[in-house]
């Protein structure tokens, strides 16, 4: 059935071990970020047998599917507190930036018998989750009060909200922010995570300040780039995961639609540049299973003209042989586009090799 993903499991093997390995070469361990394909059981244990150190998730749910296979699991989105009793069951380390929350999670983890382990969030400017520097002396103090909380180590998350490039500046503050704690309050932090893909470009450099020994990477593994400037990296692939849609309209059309122009489905109004005939087709998917703005057709010849919910039209005027209904157009994707596809239960998923 279309449309579909096509997995390539060799390419997304050997994009996850060429990142393992050279992060275990800077003593860094590695969790794959799992939401981009919503924790598909194949595709984590996949990066399992990779070398990847651990599963990580934004969602309690993904978690609690992944925890029939092996690996740390790591909750990645700050818990809810109507969540905590399922945190401190299905995740091994959750990430923390609220005292009230740590608290409830302490509370869970008593109840149980068990202790749960925290990564303590800091801002260091990308404006999304953490306590801000200044407050580690406020901080730490109060969660150490805690029996049956352990505070395994600090964490960072740069570029996903305010684009902050990670750099050996910042970074080299999350390092110092380790050391002081450690030194004032007498406790060893076993992981210093350095943020997610877009710290890549520091890792390929042998530039990640030392220190840092952990990784939170999803892009980097799916699409084989960095997610600093979406660069490609030396011998990874950019189409271990491939999209297919059937055409199911094929015709010769003007370019500019007739008559008064009102809002489209999606409540904006649009605007259309006039290229006379066209030779236009519609494949089966949409805005509601994908973003078509990041999705790139194999056949360069092929231009994305927009969608709808259900329907995607292309421009084939630059197409030489004709396409017919029933055939299929193959694309790319970059990130956005792949999280929506695999959050979509009407895009199949096939698996190569």
């Amino acid at each position: 059935m279309f449309p579909r993903i096509v997995v390539d499991m060799k390419k997304l093997h050997e994009n996850a071990e060429r990142l393992v390995n050279m992060s275990k070469a800077q003593g860094i361990n590695m969790y794959v970020v799992t939401k981009v394909h919503s924790a598909d059981l194949r595709l984590a244990q996949v990066c399992l047998d990779a070398g990847v150190y651990g599963l990580a998730d934004s969602r309690i749910q993904n978690l609690e599917k992944l925890s029939v296979l092996g690996g740390e699991k790591v909750l990645l989105r700050l818990p809810m507190h109507s969540e905590v009793d399922k945190v401190v069951k299905f995740a091994d380390i959750s990430f923390n930036s609220e005292l009230s929350t740590i608290g409830k999670l302490n509370d869970a983890a008593k109840k149980i018998g068990v202790k749960h382990k925290i990564l303590v969030m800091f801002d260091l400017g990308d404006l999304r989750e953490g306590f801000l520097p200044e407050e580690v002396d406020v901080v730490i103090p109060e969660i150490l009060k805690y029996e049956n909380i352990i505070i395994e180590g600090i964490g960072v998350n740069l570029t996903c909200y305010g684009g902050v490039i990670p750099s050996e500046e910042n970074l080299g503050e999350l390092t110092r922010l380790a050391k002081h704690i450690e030194s004032t309050y007498g406790i060893k932090l076993n992981i210093v995570s350095g943020g997610n893909s877009s710290s890549l470009y520091l890792l390929e450099k042998g530039e990640l300040p030392k220190g840092i020994n952990n990784l939170r990477v999803g892009e980097g593994i799916v699409l084989g780039r960095e997610a600093a400037y979406g660069e490609l990296m030396k011998d990874m692939h950019d189409d271990a995961f491939i999209l297919e849609a059937e055409i199911i309209e094929y015709k010769t059309k003007e370019s500019m639609p007739k008559g008064q122009i009102g809002m489209d489905a999606f409540g904006n109004k649009p605007s259309f540049v006039d290229k006379g005939i066209m030779k236009r087709g519609i494949v089966a998917i949409g805005r509601q299973d994908v973003e078509h703005t990041a999705l790139f057709p194999l056949d360069p010849r092929i231009e994305i003209i927009g969608a709808s919910s259900d329907h995607m039209l292309l421009d084939f005027t630059a197409v030489q042989e004709d396409y017919k209904v029933g055939d299929v157009i193959k694309f790319k994707m970059e990130y956005s586009a792949m999280l929506k596809l695999f959050t979509s239960e009407f895009v199949d998923r096939i698996s190569l090799g």
